[in-house]
């Protein structure tokens, strides 16, 4: 098991009491320098990507993806939601959405494909992969959406004939009809060969920390997974949009 997983698991496992550390005010000095070299003394192994002073008192440490929390003497360290009591809302889920934003602007869209639905007004991005059964049924939504204009990237990641699949659509002279046909109507593309970008596709999706499809990105940068109802895809596009 590799330490970060090994990490985890003991803090799934322990009951961690934090007591008086949620009675701390905003610390007098920012020691994150101090708390990432204690961490990692104590986890060795373990890659620490960023320490960050919160204004609650705590220290959030980025691991493996997700985010923990320990005070500036790393002798406790949580793992798990912190919601702010005055308004209910999840601290931790905000940050993840704050830390996961990805600047539409700089998608390298000749990466995908495109498709206009209506006006095109509004902007989103799409990470599938062809063997993704959560994928071809958010694409039969995404079929009812209007002033939409979506850039796909194909992200073969679930099997050796997801890349097959994918090259395949790349090649294609109209590669948005080819992967609709397959997605929409099981229609499997017809074999090609060409020079596909697949690494640069699977690059991509790793260095946004696309870690599974679909997964959908925002005008606005903010990202929601899975198979979205058409109703709430209408609510994260209208929020999404520029003021």
């Amino acid at each position: 098991m590799s330490p970060v997983k090994t990490l985890l698991s003991t803090l799934r496992a322990a009951a961690v009491v934090l007591g008086s550390l949620f009675a701390v005010q905003a610390m007098a000095a920012d020691l994150s320098a101090e708390v990432a070299e204690r961490f990692t003394q104590q986890f060795q192994g373990v890659p620490l990507d960023g320490v960050t002073l919160t204004p609650y008192g705590l220290y959030e440490l980025q691991v493996g993806g997700e985010l923990l929390y320990t005070n500036e003497t790393v002798s406790y360290v949580l793992q798990g939601s912190l919601i702010d009591s005055a308004n209910r809302t999840n601290v931790t889920n905000a940050r993840m959405q704050q830390l996961l934003a990805v600047p539409f602007a700089e998608l390298p869209l000749e990466l995908s494909f495109v498709q206009t639905f209506g006006t095109g007004a509004r902007k989103m991005a799409i990470f599938e992969d062809p063997n993704c059964g959560y994928c071809k049924q958010l694409r039969q939504t995404l079929h009812q959406l209007q002033d939409v204009t979506l850039y796909t990237f194909m992200y073969p990641i679930l099997s050796p004939d997801s890349s097959t699949k994918v090259e395949s659509v790349w090649c294609a002279a109209d590669k948005a009809a080819v992967w609709d046909a397959w997605m929409l109507k099981g229609e499997t593309p017809p074999a090609a060969k060409c020079d596909a970008p697949l690494k640069d596709l699977v690059a991509l999706g790793m260095r946004l920390r696309v870690r599974g499809t679909p997964t959908l990105i925002f005008e606005d940068g903010s990202r929601a997974s899975g198979a979205l109802p058409i109703a709430m895809l209408n609510d994260r596009l209208r929020d999404a949009e520029a003021p």
